[in-house]
């Protein structure tokens, strides 16, 4: 299982990777022969998955999990 760090560094290398794909590939439909208002949907919809995708960083990676010692504690049961 990998460590803490690497899934940090590895998810947030994956989230820039995929941001700068997105937003370079809206900005070019934007640029190019759609337009502004043709590229608008678009570039919408790409930040809404850029929400989503940082959403699942943030959870995957950033948030803190329960040590397992305190999981077990509350699958035990008491007599």
């Amino acid at each position: 299982m990998p460590t803490r760090m690497t899934q940090i560094i590895a998810g947030f290398l994956g989230f820039a990777l995929l941001a700068t794909f997105v937003v370079g590939l809206s900005i070019s439909i934007s640029q190019g022969f759609a337009g502004f208002y043709g590229g608008l949907p678009f570039a919408i919809i790409v930040g809404f998955v850029l929400i989503l995708a940082f959403y699942d960083f943030f959870t995957g990676c950033l948030k803190k999990k329960p040590s397992a010692d305190a999981a077990s504690a509350e699958h035990t049961e008491q007599p």
